[in-house]
């Protein structure tokens, strides 16, 4: 977990995420590292910012990994749900794809409907996927993301420095 003295984490749930190259932009930006999470092995460009990670093959072993490590002043991309809930109660900043914040406000609702759409489709329901994915997308997450770092940025220069004896 990063503490409010070491620099914020980007982790990424890479294996479905479309917007990689814009987080690598943005952390290169900013000087962030970033983790880049998957199951298995995952081509990312060549910079000493960028740690490349493959979790294992196990159902939710980059979930694991990502959730295990992701705390207050880091950010989290994902559209997963469940992965998303757990950072949230970690403290981490958690931001999916399309740009939309999971918050301690909104992921027990978002959780709840998950769940329910889930126990639907199970049931024989057709219930449509999700929506594709748009260049307003893409906006709206660059958006977030940049807000998202600026915030923390703000809060850690806010805090009083450590007391040291």
């Amino acid at each position: 977990m990063t503490s409010a003295s070491q620099t914020t984490r980007i982790y990424v749930d890479a294996d479905a995420c479309p917007v990689k190259d814009e987080i690598y932009r943005v952390a290169a930006r900013h000087g962030l590292p970033v983790s880049v999470v998957a199951g298995n092995f995952i081509r990312v460009p060549q910079d000493p910012l960028i740690e490349r990670i493959a979790a294992g093959a196990g159902m939710d072993a980059a979930d694991d990994w990502i959730a295990g490590r992701a705390g207050k002043g880091d950010i989290v991309v994902t559209s997963d749900i469940p992965l998303a809930s757990r950072c949230v109660k970690s403290g981490a900043e958690v931001i999916a794809p399309n740009g939309k914040a999971f918050t301690e406000q909104s992921i027990g609702m978002t959780l709840a409907v998950r769940n329910l759409m889930t126990e639907l489709r199970s049931s024989g329901e057709v219930t449509g996927g999700p929506k594709s994915f748009a260049a307003r997308d893409r906006s709206m997450f660059l958006s977030a993301l940049d807000q998202t770092i600026r915030r923390i940025q703000r809060q850690r220069t806010q805090q009083p420095a450590p007391h040291q004896d």
